[in-house]
């Protein structure tokens, strides 16, 4: 248990200090170099559940701490390049608060919420998700999310993206294996030079497994949307 809340500190402590810059000079990028961006942006900032698909309940909660890295290789030169030729970074670490609530009739809804500052921006994100089939003893659990972030702060950016998954899941005592595939939707426009705005979609593919110990809660979730693949770890309490 200390060395995962270590890694979430470390990671987030890793987060604060590594900068990409904060997009002033969006300009100076190709119209190429744009896109790519926005494709890694796309896999970076879109919604991750790190939770399974069974539904909380009226009475349930899931809270925590979530960091994710995603690997943005493809455009580590063209991100520099927008922050002034700060940093460059192959990876982009993003800490999260991450709330989860149960409603009636199979219903839950979920919000997170993180400043970005290797991009000196805010990221808010949201779902709501149906259980199409609550699971039990011998039946996984099935759900189908719809999802939405927004980055705030960015004053040559102004990105968001939308998503539709569905995933299932599959307790086993405390460890919860799950699983989805889904359709990302980003939207990224740009207020800087003769730059274009971008708007398309990725394809979307995640696991997990989640571990319930009781007084704490630890997920942690591989997903690939587009070409570039993320890690999430998550911290917290789920009842």
């Amino acid at each position: 248990m200390k060395k995962l809340i270590s890694l979430l500190c470390l990671a987030a402590g890793f987060s604060h200090n590594a900068s990409a810059g904060d997009l002033s000079a969006l300009g100076v990028l190709s119209q190429n170099e744009f896109r790519v961006l926005s494709e890694d942006l796309g896999s970076a900032l879109s919604y991750k559940p790190v939770m399974p698909s069974e539904a909380l309940g009226i009475t349930g909660f899931d809270i925590g701490l979530e960091v994710t890295s995603t690997d943005i290789s493809r455009s580590a030169n063209a991100l520099s390049k927008a922050g002034s030729g700060a940093s460059v970074l192959d990876n982009l670490v993003i800490p999260k608060l991450h709330v989860a609530k149960g409603l009636p009739f199979g219903f839950d809804v979920a919000a997170s919420w993180v400043n970005v500052p290797a991009i000196s921006a805010s990221l808010f994100g949201g779902e709501i998700r149906y259980a199409l089939v609550d699971g039990g003893i011998a039946m996984p659990a099935v759900a189908l999310r719809a999802a939405m972030t927004s980055l705030n702060g960015s004053d040559q950016l102004s990105f968001s993206t939308r998503s539709v998954d569905i995933s299932v899941s599959k307790g086993f005592v405390m460890l919860t294996p799950y699983a989805g595939i889904g359709q990302v939707w980003v939207s990224s426009n740009p207020n800087a030079g003769a730059l274009q705005s971008e708007n398309f979609s990725q394809g979307k593919v995640f696991a997990g497994v989640n571990m319930n110990l009781g007084l704490i809660n630890f997920a942690l979730e591989a997903d690939k949307t587009g070409e570039a693949t993320s890690y999430s770890l998550k911290m917290g309490v789920r009842w």
